[in-house]
């Protein structure tokens, strides 16, 4: 798909990694929808750079686990910027809970970090996707985790509700086929993020050692795989590991 001049959403638009998604997006011409849950200020700051570049930037605030948010996001979106032809589902949440403390691994946690983490993007994907479908074409990458595919992360939760997201991405694949394209990009650690502030300091410094190449996940990677996701024809319902060489799959 021609990038330049398509309308990019951008949940957890303001965050470490979303910022990055953002500019990288905006670099091939996309105009740019921040999509943010508490930080207005923050987002609209991004969208003020994003617009200093040449593109249209505007912040939206949303709810991603309220279905009458995300409709109206979308809406919002189609309304002032007349389609909404990518959506990157990057907005989450998680808490750091050891594997092994079951009295901290709440019902309230789990849920908070579930329907966040997995019912968000399902969420708007849906209601992206249907906006795609009338259009006839779209593309739509969800920012998963390494801990979706292996017993390792923040907590239970949070790789349960990443595991669920590489299948969500998947199954969206099959319904939203053959107009709507949508991939997966599995990050491993990566510096400078809300999510990996959470870790603590022994974990950070693990994950990055057990590397191949002993270093984080590098976040412009992460935001040029979900450009070229999106520039893609012929490549849907995958899931691309971007860890520095430690999980295989």
């Amino acid at each position: 798909m021609e990038l330049k001049g398509k309308t990019v959403v951008v949940t957890g638009g303001n965050g470490g990694l979303g910022q990055r998604i953002c500019y990288a997006f905006a670099d091939v011409g996309c105009n740019v929808a921040v999509v943010y849950a508490r930080s207005k200020d923050q987002a609209n700051e991004v969208a003020g750079k994003l617009e200093a570049t040449g593109v249209k930037a505007q912040s939206f605030q949303c709810d991603v686990t309220s279905e009458q948010q995300v409709d109206g996001m979308v809406a919002q979106v189609l309304e002032s910027f007349g389609s909404l032809d990518i959506l990157i589902n990057d907005a989450a949440y998680n808490k750091w809970i050891p594997f092994n403390d079951m009295e901290a691994l709440t019902l309230e946690e789990w849920n908070k970090i579930l329907t966040t983490n997995l019912t968000g993007p399902m969420l708007c994907t849906k209601a992206a996707g249907a906006a795609m479908k009338r259009q006839g074409a779209g593309r739509i990458v969800n920012i998963s985790s390494v801990a979706g595919f292996t017993p390792t992360g923040s907590s239970i939760a949070y790789a349960v509700s990443k595991a669920g997201l590489n299948h969500l991405t998947r199954c969206m694949a099959v319904g939203l086929g053959p107009e709507v394209l949508v991939n997966c990009i599995a990050p491993g650690y990566i510096d400078g993020t809300r999510a990996t502030d959470n870790l603590t300091p022994e974990y950070r410094e693990r994950s990055k050692a057990a590397s191949i190449l002993q270093i984080a996940a590098d976040k412009d990677d992460i935001a040029r795989q979900a450009v070229e996701f999106c520039r893609t024809d012929t490549i849907t319902g995958q899931t691309l590991v971007i860890d520095s060489g430690k999980y295989f799959h």
